[in-house]
């Protein structure tokens, strides 16, 4: 489900979309998080929830970064969010296929890979633990989506 004529929308200053990720925000620089930003947001959002992954993963879609229950004033995520369970305003963070807290960054095998940051606005604050892994995410979500609006940049090791 989309927001009607394609309002909500994530963007971030680091990348637009389609562009290479910079080396900062992903495994070969400091790997922090980018800096991302959203707008035209759902009037009945209760809650956000992020979920960064890479579908051209050698092993299938890899994920790095889960997180939820984003505050709804919120209006995106600043650069290097904490790698903890809980954050000062509430959100909660996931567990990323390398069984971590938090974001871990771009690091491909070979190649360039598309990175997707996917943003969901939702109807509820769920009702999860931090540690939580994506699967386990998609299907508390399911019934809560209002919208949904994602953010694609590219990295390929040099």
């Amino acid at each position: 489900m989309t927001a009607s004529s394609g309002s909500f929308s994530i963007t971030s200053t680091a990348f637009k979309e389609g562009e290479t990720i910079p080396q900062k925000y992903t495994g070969d620089g400091q790997n922090i998080s980018p800096p991302l930003k959203w707008e035209s947001v759902p009037a009945q959002a209760k809650s956000f929830a992020l979920i960064a992954d890479d579908p051209d993963a050698p092993m299938g879609t890899w994920v790095h970064w889960v997180i939820f229950n984003i505050p709804p004033a919120a209006t995106g995520l600043s650069e290097n969010v904490p790698r903890k369970d809980s954050l000062t305003n509430g959100s909660l963070q996931g567990i990323n296929d390398s069984r971590k807290i938090g974001y871990d960054g771009p690091s491909p095998p070979s190649g360039t890979h598309r990175y997707y940051f996917k943003l969901y606005a939702l109807d509820a604050v769920l009702k999860l633990s931090s540690g939580i892994t994506k699967p386990q995410l998609l299907k508390a979500m399911e019934g809560h989506i209002l919208a949904q609006t994602q953010l694609m940049g590219r990295y390929s090791r040099k």
